[in-house]
């Protein structure tokens, strides 16, 4: 029974291991990835009003350079890379700089005009961008320089910021490519969660069920051989008086004949 016992951990065990890893799998192969876009040459940017946020506006896709790394937002998704036109990897949620970003900044982009004030922006070659983006975030360099080419413009109060941001935020959450990919996320994480519940009682329980079951039969049966020992040795003791019985009546019988042929 140990054997047994033994040989079903271990199988329980392999069935076990490669489940998560399966599952991993299979999320990532389920992700597709961005269609590459062609550049005749390194892009150049601009740098949004009011954030550290550099965007590639000459395009139709958004193409945004923060932290160091390329984003690109695809059906719903969200993309990361140090390339801007290759490398592309899956990114777990949306980047925390997307909701300081204003949703009509291409229209404000053509227009020259940002809130009404007209918007000198700068436009920013490739290479430049690589050197300096770093030293210009430590140094707030587009608060000293003219607040990022809008003229006569004041920064918003933060809590102004704030209540933009959260509108924002609401804003994306109801667009339709995104609510498709929110609808899809449980669908892959079920499984995760329901493996663990379903594996525990299968190697619980036929351990104590074989305890159970070897120690109920050897209750039983004691109990059932003691009678069957007891019965014939009280049978026995039973008849041996009445065996016993006719040698103790002889010797009373001669006395009775001898006083009979007495008196004759």
């Amino acid at each position: 029974m140990k054997k047994l016992l033994f040989g079903t951990m271990l199988l329980a065990l392999v069935i076990v291991v490669p489940i998560p890893t399966m599952a991993a799998v299979d999320i990532s192969i389920g992700i597709s990835l961005p269609p590459p876009i062609v550049f005749a040459a390194p892009p150049e940017v601009i740098v949004i009003p009011e954030t550290y946020v550099y965007v590639v506006p000459d395009i139709d896709v958004d193409i945004f350079f923060w932290g160091g790394w390329w984003w690109r937002p695809w059906e719903g998704r969200w993309y990361r890379s140090q390339y801007y036109d290759r490398g592309w990897g899956y990114y777990s949620s949306v980047p925390s700089f997307y909701f300081d970003v204003d949703f009509g900044w291409r229209g404000y982009y053509r227009d020259h005009n940002w809130y009404g004030h007209r918007w000198d922006y700068q436009r920013i070659p490739y290479q430049h961008l690589h050197q300096n983006w770093k030293r210009w975030d430590n140094d707030r360099h587009w608060e000293r320089q003219g607040t990022w080419g809008v003229q006569g413009y004041q920064p918003r109060p933060q809590q102004q910021r704030q209540e933009l941001r959260q509108q924002r935020q609401q804003e994306y959450q109801q667009r339709p490519e995104v609510q498709r990919q929110q609808q899809r996320k449980p669908q892959v994480q079920q499984p995760q969660k329901q493996q663990p519940q379903v594996q525990q009682p299968q190697v619980q329980q036929p351990k104590q069920q074989q305890k159970q079951q070897q120690q109920k039969p050897q209750v039983q049966q004691s109990q059932k051989q003691q009678p069957q020992v007891q019965q014939p040795k009280q049978q026995q003791q039973q008849k041996q008086p009445q065996v016993q019985q006719p040698q103790h009546s002889q010797p009373q019988g001669k006395p009775e004949g001898g006083e009979v042929e007495h008196k004759e």
